[in-house]
């Protein structure tokens, strides 16, 4: 029978919840009389603003409950109250998210079959998976409980809003986001600098991070870093011309957004966490080559002699033609 109330169970993070869009877009695709509510952390939930396919967001506050097991009990049977539903999805595979599936089903607990900490053993439905992208695995747990693929994917994420006192031109500038909490994936903050000054257009500098720029900074670089929110990330990335990241939150959801990406990858595998949209361009082992690559077979592309950021930056110039 057709599910009347569905569950996602994705908390975090910024790119995992991205990355799940598409799937919970197929499930409303699928039942779309049913009310569709989606477990997330307070700090994320800008990502699921004004969403058509979610009916409502349910905040889980991981900080507040803190672990302590009496608080969380209590907010596991206020979800269950509230939230007792038909058909839930486990797109997180812990074993709280498996805890928290099994407080709200009232019909079917489904999740993937390599989730963690023993959070299989509470599923009713398994979607078999390996190691294939992020979105691809998504995709699956939604084909398993019966939400059919259908082409183009869909990422409904909010349009954004325009930083306090930012003045350029929608699609003048190029967007860099150059740091990540993910140790060793970073740029330095003397490549953040040479990258601009390869560039002839604005180049806008997002983010968070507590590197020191360069002193003076180039006249064309515009310092936004730790001075956005994710809105305001989000409405960069829909207006750039081009936007080059590390592998990153912000990179995920410009993979979503825009076809006009590279994505910088250190030690991260681009096949299973990268841009999805064939278009977009990858920098990985010195080597310059589109995302389609990845799909047909080894990625040969342009090799670099050095994963100099000024030859990535003469490469982003020759693509958006100055």
């Amino acid at each position: 029978m057709a599910p009347e109330s569905i569950l996602v169970i994705k908390p975090s993070s910024l790119g995992d919840i991205v990355h799940t869009l598409p799937a919970v877009s197929l499930v409303r695709r699928a039942w779309p009389t049913a009310r569709l509510a989606w477990v997330v952390n307070p700090e994320w939930s800008p990502l699921l603003e004004g969403n058509p396919d979610v009916d409502e967001v349910v905040l889980f506050p991981r900080r507040e409950l803190g672990g302590l097991p009496l608080k969380t009990l209590r907010w596991l049977r206020k979800l269950r109250a509230g939230h007792r539903s038909d058909l839930v999805l486990d797109f997180q595979g812990l074993l709280r998210s498996a805890v928290m599936g099994r407080f709200a089903r009232g019909g079917r607990l489904a999740g993937l079959s390599d989730a963690r900490e023993g959070a299989r053993y509470f599923y009713d439905d398994v979607a078999h998976v390996g190691r294939e992208h992020a979105v691809e695995r998504c995709l699956k747990l939604a084909a398993k409980v019966g939400a059919g693929r259908s082409e183009p994917l869909v990422w409904n994420l909010p349009p954004g809003n325009r930083p306090a006192g930012f003045e350029l031109a929608e699609g003048s500038y190029v967007l860099l986001h150059p740091f990540s909490r993910g140790k060793g994936k970073s740029l330095t903050a003397e490549q953040a600098g040479d990258f601009a000054k390869a560039l002839a257009c604005p180049v806008v500098l997002a983010g968070r991070a507590d590197a020191a720029l360069p002193d003076p900074m180039p006249e064309n670089l515009v310092n936004l870093l730790n001075h956005t929110s994710i809105a305001e990330m989000i409405w960069l990335i829909r207006h750039a011309r081009f936007v080059v990241s590390v592998d990153s939150g912000p990179m995920h959801i410009a993979a979503a957004l825009t076809p006009h990406l590279l994505s910088i990858h250190t030690w991260s595998d681009p096949r299973l966490v990268g841009p999805y949209r064939p278009e977009a361009w990858i920098l990985k082992d010195r080597t310059l080559f589109q995302a389609r690559e990845l799909r047909e077979g080894p990625a040969t592309g342009k090799p670099l002699a050095a994963p100099d950021i000024k030859t990535v930056a003469a490469h982003v110039a020759t693509l958006i033609g100055g």
